[in-house]
């Protein structure tokens, strides 16, 4: 019983870490054009998640067309029907584990919904929305 609780609790700590790496070095990116900025908000996460765009395939899309909105639950690929698994760390504690997959993921969606790599404030604001559902 205490390995797991150990094993639980370094694998918490091991994910806030992560975040918390991802995310300060996006705040500095931040920093540096808008020396007044207080903070990511979940809010403008959520407005960006759930907003539609034409994508890079044409069609009209949004984050919540293959990850759902209800991101405790596995999602679909709407363009090659891959289950896409939970995309909450609440669900699914291999999510936000690994800075460099984080940074590859979100590249590689928001080309895929808006046609452009995020902004590292869309990107924090999203961050912050995900890991908060």
């Amino acid at each position: 019983m205490k390995a797991l609780i150990i094993t639980a609790l370094v694998a918490s700590l091991s994910f806030s870490a992560t975040v918390d790496e991802y995310l300060n070095s996006l705040k500095q990116e931040v920093l540096k054009e808008n020396p007044s900025f207080k903070g990511f908000d979940a809010k403008r996460g959520e407005e960006i998640f759930t907003s539609k765009h034409i994508g890079k395939k044409g069609k009209e899309i949004s984050c919540t067309s293959c990850h759902g909105t209800n991101l405790q639950k596995s999602g679909e690929n709407i363009f090659t029907g891959k289950v896409i698994e939970p995309l909450s760390p609440k669900a699914n504690k291999e999510r936000f584990t690994d800075v460099a997959t984080i940074e590859k993921w979100m590249k590689r969606n928001f080309n895929d919904v808006y046609n452009r790599e995020g902004t590292a404030l869309e990107k924090g604001d999203v961050t912050t929305y995900i890991i908060n559902q």
